[in-house]
């Protein structure tokens, strides 16, 4: 009956994420009967495995996951390699864990569940519980990446049937952990071209801009190769995918003042920034684009104003970079943010767009407000807190 209740259960959990688990628990303190209470166990069981498996087929994540597994299924022992050495044995009969890979490499080969007897399995201790083996295999991008077996002193349908529903729902934990670091590994790729994109105009301008005072006034050249410095250590810093909103303000604010240096008074800056939204946590250069898109475009021929405005909007955070220049036609603009447009126009506008949308989902991508002559307005909403998103 156990191994029945595994099976339904662990049918719903490939679909089901664990926070949601948590959240049904917490909400039902009346089980109802017998069926009830182990259905709920079961879902309680295997949300606790799930947090482990979220970075991948490692020893540490299999260790810990092993526990609530095993309790999932109820076999003496359980097992978890991949494709290489044992990761985890968790119950009876450890001195088996040496046999453990060998037990393992045909459904690594193969890709079948595999059920091995006492003659492949049992050792000469006439007590031990270790005797059967169910090895199903764990995969990923339809590759065999390890396996998950179960021992015990016999071998039922229904335990291979939980057996395989188990490894079915540790490939799923396991496929989200690969997405999420394809997502990781794409955030940065992206946070790389962005650089690559800014990069050469802003070092150009800002070095030749620097050169021009060094005879004129030799301190203020001094300063400004200062605030450069501090910019581009900043910029090309290589630890993490977020940084707080006051710390790419800080940025920014280096930023405008080499451009102010080389506009001097065409160059007008208003910042409303409320102190309360500075500890956001926010997408690493996130802000820095849209500066450099206003200035860019704000200044075409003729004096511009900028405005930033960052400020409480009830759970998220506010932002708003805004000048008043040439503006663009909104359907160039749909192009830009749909990365159709010619190579360098609305500089890094797209990538922010996507990242924004990447890391909170499609609802908070960029929100662009042009038409010709009319300046242009760009705004991004992020949440004050979003799991799994910190400047730490």
């Amino acid at each position: 009956m156990e191994a029945i209740v595994a099976v339904l259960v662990v049918v719903i959990l490939i679909a089901a994420p664990a926070l949601v688990l948590r959240r049904i628990l917490q909400g039902r303190r009346d089980l109802g009967g017998p069926v009830d209470r182990a259905t709920f166990e079961t879902l309680h069981t295997a949300s606790l495995a799930a947090p482990p498996l979220q970075s991948g087929l490692t020893a540490h994540g299999a260790q810990r996951a092993a526990r609530h597994l095993r309790v999932l299924l109820g076999p003496a022992a359980l097992a978890i390699t991949n494709a290489e050495r044992l990761l985890a044995w968790e119950g009876a009969g450890e001195s088996h864990g040496e046999a453990a890979m060998r037990h393992a490499m045909e459904t690594l080969t193969s890709g079948r569940t595999r059920v091995l007897g006492p003659e492949v399995v049992a050792c000469d201790d006439l007590d031990c519980p270790v005797r059967h083996a169910v090895v199903v295999p764990l995969t990923t991008d339809d590759r065999v990446v390890g396996t998950l077996t179960a021992y015990g002193t016999q071998s039922s349908a229904g335990l291979v049937r939980a057996t395989e529903e188990v490894g079915r729902w540790v490939d799923a934990q396991l496929e989200l952990a690969e997405l999420d670091r394809s997502r990781t590994l794409l955030m940065e790729a992206e946070v790389r071209a962005l650089r690559a994109q800014i990069s050469p105009h802003f070092i150009y301008n800002s070095l030749t801009t620097i050169a021009s005072f060094v005879r004129t006034d030799p301190e203020r050249a001094r300063e400004l190769l200062l605030e450069f410095a501090d910019f581009t250590r900043y910029s090309f810093r290589r630890h993490g995918d977020f940084t707080t909103l006051a710390e790419e303000l800080r940025s920014i604010d280096r930023y405008l003042l080499l451009e102010r240096a080389r506009f001097g008074d065409e160059l007008q800056v208003t910042l409303r920034i409320a102190p309360e939204v500075l500890p956001v946590a926010v997408p690493f250069l996130c802000m820095q684009p849209l500066v450099e898109n206003a200035v860019r475009h704000g200044l075409e021929g003729a004096p511009g104003r900028i405005t930033i405005l960052a400020e409480e909007a009830g759970a998220e955070c506010l932002i708003s970079v805004e000048d008043d220049g040439a503006g663009m036609d909104p359907e160039r603009m749909r192009r830009v943010l749909a990365g159709e447009a010619p190579k360098g126009a609305g500089i890094g506008l797209a990538n922010v767009d996507e990242r924004l949308r990447q890391v909170y989902g499609d609802a908070y991508g960029l929100v662009v407000e042009t038409a010709l002559g009319a300046g242009m307005k760009v705004s991004l909403r992020v949440p004050k807190y979003r799991p799994g998103v910190s400047a730490t």
